[in-house]
């Protein structure tokens, strides 16, 4: 099939002389000359090198896992999981701090991400499990740690999350964290507010979180582990002031009051015979969804807090259903414990990483029916959802998505579904080719059921957008609801193009159409929701609406473009670190990564059609890529480019930096007509 998308609009995108950057280099007499395009043969062996170092990764079941990284929470978290149990200071305890202690700033503190300042909550968590673990006050990184938690305001001020972990060992009280009642299970759909009005991830952290509030645990510590030094104050009801978070707003103060009820509700007569029935309801609904998932939700946070849930409803640890639950905290794990190393990982991308594996793969040439694209098709098929999950609480559609880890029926996602897709478009599995045809069909019907009524797609449920709930007290995770974004939503369209029903006049693509030209930002970025940042988002979009046939004369599209020539750096590459989210006047600034050089090509490229693919913007991207890709046939990078929750929780993806660059080389080389087409698509 052609490379390009005969309903795409092939009018030439006027690029208009040198970039702004370029204008600065020519006022300054220092002229930046534009390289020649690369040679067909040095572009080859670049993505025959990569596509050859990918093929040797990936594993005999057909698909692809590489360590996903977070920050030294995810350590914190099970160092004081051992306390839980009664064993601080254990061999796992102190494995998992030496890889605390490595991430220690040398100015004090720990970041939420590589390069970034100290936070601090992180800090205050990592300190206390440090002291959990054994480690002395008085030793030099844990005074630096101290001194760097009471510059950023002590642990008074640490999120909701943080002081729970504080109060289940007694260095906090109980009145002192924001009340998470169990009761909110018995709230019917109907009404203002039910647990599945939060996201998926808040809903399964907060839900077993409610049966340990309501239970009201302290595991007594001894006293060297203690935390009282962290406080600028008695670490008391006052020492804990609003989660860190002022009462300026009229729905923050609305919601400080109704915790205040709500603790004052727990010592009315009576009000335990209900909490004890909220808790049996909120235990069993727990429950039911460890079925066909490695832990609840299969991410940690949840995961940790339903085995300390577990813990509090009278489970002891030879309880077959506790010991499954922690097998499965302990498969999260790398390292060697008998060395004294561990590091834990936030879950597993098994699903996210094969099918972005297998689409760069394609999109580099690999046939159809080459053995590793069956083997990935073919694995796949198997991760397919078969069960009802949260999502049909407002949805019908019968199940067909796909999920993010090995297994997690209740939790498919439109990110790997689309993904899943398009590889299932570019690959042939070993079925039978109506089977694979249904298995595609019932995909695509359950990832159309799942566009948000203003057109755009979210991650894992519909119309999930009811903002007020950012700012109940227990919200300051910043991931409290799942609305439309605009990186899913453009990732949905290109999938869509695999679909020759789609097209711009459909009701479907014309809805989301619309909702990404209301998140356009002035400035012709769009943000990236779950990758760093605008660099992400606006890749998202641009290839999104080429391959679905938006008119690449549409401002819409010639805006987002020149974003992206905008931002390009002066070696040929783009980046943008992940203080973009905090400061937006930093979008799409930073030194050039290869996944982020690989995203903005991959966008302009697509944004700018054929009248782009021999432009000096593009020459000097794709030169940036191919030298420097190393011998093995990858490509080195520090820098995190995942986002968990903005501003909160950040990912480094480890195969980020090997699969994009492949991607975009592949894109480059289709536009140039020098490697086949790698499967289906229009664009």
């Amino acid at each position: 099939m052609s490379d390009e998308n005969p309903r795409e609009g092939s009018g030439f995108l006027p690029i208009g002389g040198p970039n702004p950057r370029e204008r600065a280099h020519l006022d300054d007499r220092q002229v930046i000359v534009a390289p020649p395009a690369p040679g067909p043969a040095r572009v080859a062996r670049a993505v025959e090198a990569a596509r050859a170092w990918l093929l040797a990764r990936q594993d005999a079941a057909g698909f692809w896992c590489a360590e996903l990284e977070g920050d030294t929470t995810l350590e914190s978290y099970m160092i004081l999981i051992e306390a839980f149990f009664g064993r601080p200071g254990s061999a796992k305890a102190r494995a998992l701090a030496v890889a605390i202690r490595e991430e220690a700033l040398p100015s004090g503190g720990w970041p939420q991400y590589l390069g970034g300042p100290a936070e601090l909550s992180v800090s205050v968590l990592s300190y206390f499990a440090l002291k959990v673990a054994g480690d002395d006050a008085g030793l030099p990184h844990m005074q630096r740690a101290r001194e760097a938690i009471l510059r950023l305001g002590g642990a008074a001020r640490a999120n909701s999350y943080t002081k729970y972990h504080l109060a289940f060992f007694g260095q906090l009280p109980w009145s002192a964290v924001p009340a998470i009642p169990p009761e909110m299970v018995f709230l019917p759909g109907g009404g203002p507010f039910t647990v599945y009005d939060m996201s998926s991830w808040s809903r399964t952290i907060f839900v077993p979180l409610a049966i340990i509030y309501a239970r009201k645990p302290v595991v007594a510590l001894p006293a060297a582990c203690g935390v009282a030094e962290l406080f600028g104050a008695p670490a008391g009801d006052g020492a804990a002031g609003n989660g860190g978070v002022a009462a300026d707003t009229a729905w923050k103060k609305l919601f400080f009051g109704v915790d205040r009820l709500l603790k004052g509700y727990e010592r009315v007569p009576g009000a335990g015979a209900l909490r004890d029935l909220a808790v049996k309801r909120a235990a069993a609904w727990m429950l039911e969804r460890f079925q066909d998932s490695d832990g609840l939700s299969a991410i940690l946070p949840a995961m940790a807090n339903s085995v300390l849930a577990l813990k509090v409803l009278g489970h002891r640890e030879d309880d077959p259903l506790l010991r499954e639950q922690l097998r499965y905290l302990d498969e999260l794990l790398l390292g060697d414990a008998a060395a004294g190393t561990l590091r834990m990982q936030p879950c597993v991308s098994p699903v996210w990483d094969t099918v972005l594996s297998s689409h760069a793969l394609a999109q580099a040439g690999l046939p159809a029916d080459d053995p590793a694209l069956r083997r990935a098709a073919t694995w796949l098929l198997g991760k397919q959802t078969q069960r009802r999950g949260d999502w049909a609480q407002r949805n019908d559609t019968p199940p067909g998505g796909w999920f993010f880890e090995h297994r997690n029926e209740f939790y498919p996602d439109v990110d790997d579904t689309c993904m899943a897709l398009m590889v299932l478009r570019q690959a042939r599995a070993d079925v039978a080719p109506a089977t694979q045809e249904a298995a595609v069909r019932r995909g695509l019907a359950w990832m159309l059921s799942m566009q948000n009524r203003d057109g755009g797609w979210a991650s894992f449920d519909r119309d999930n957008d009811k903002r007020w709930l950012t700012e109940v007290p227990f919200a300051d995770h910043n991931a409290m609801i799942d609305p439309s974004t605009a990186d899913i939503t453009g990732r949905v369209l290109e999938s869509l193009s695999h679909f020759p029903e789609f097209t711009p006049a459909h009701p479907v693509v014309a809805r989301a159409l619309a909702f990404l030209r209301r998140d356009q930002a002035s400035d012709g970025a769009w943000y990236g929701r779950w990758g760093v940042n605008y660099i992400y988002g606006t890749w998202q979009v641009l290839r999104g609406l080429a391959c679905i046939g938006e008119d690449r004369e549409s401002p819409t599209m010639r805006r987002g473009v020149r974003w992206l020539l905008d931002h390009q750096n002066d070696d040929g590459g783009w980046g943008e670190t992940i203080a973009s989210y905090d400061d937006p006047g930093q979008r799409g600034a930073g030194p050039s990564t290869p996944s982020q050089t690989a995203w903005a090509l991959m966008g302009l490229l697509a944004g700018g059609g054929p009248a782009i693919v021999d432009t000096a913007p593009v020459r000097r991207g794709v030169r940036w890529l191919l030298e420097r890709q190393d011998g093995d046939g990858t490509w080195e990078q520090a820098a995190w480019t995942g986002t968990g929750f903005p501003k909160v929780f950040y990912l480094n993806y480890h195969y980020y930096r090997h699969y994009f660059p492949l991607m975009a080389l592949g894109q480059y080389a289709r536009a140039r007509g020098m490697v086949p087409g790698g499967g289906g698509s229009r664009s």
